[in-house]
């Protein structure tokens, strides 16, 4: 029986997505708040482990208006849970949960 959960473990663990990422992340505005250069204009993007990305699968307004001054995204940098994958240098996200208390 032993052998069975330990197999089925690694069977489990070996099929799960290694490029997948959840941990709390900054989450902000590239443009104005991160210090990115292209595109022009203003994209939602986090920082992980001290490296920005830019997100697909959520957008800057999703979370209110962007140029808000105590909350968006183009004023302050928040935190957030976030779900997904890191593809070609951009975040693809599955799930971001703000974690802050700013609203």
């Amino acid at each position: 029986m032993k052998k069975i959960v330990i197999i089925s473990f690694f069977i489990l663990v070996s099929c799960g997505n290694n490029k997948e990422v959840q941990q709390v992340a900054d989450i902000s505005c590239g443009q104005c708040k991160f210090g990115m250069e292209e595109p022009m204009g203003c994209d939602l993007a986090i920082r992980l482990d001290n490296k920005v990305y830019f997100v697909e699968g959520a957008g800057i307004d999703d979370f209110g208006d962007a140029h808000d001054k105590t909350t968006g995204f183009c004023s302050v940098i928040r935190k957030a849970n976030v779900l997904g994958a890191i593809e070609e240098e951009t975040f693809v996200a599955s799930s971001i949960i703000l974690i802050d208390d700013l609203e």
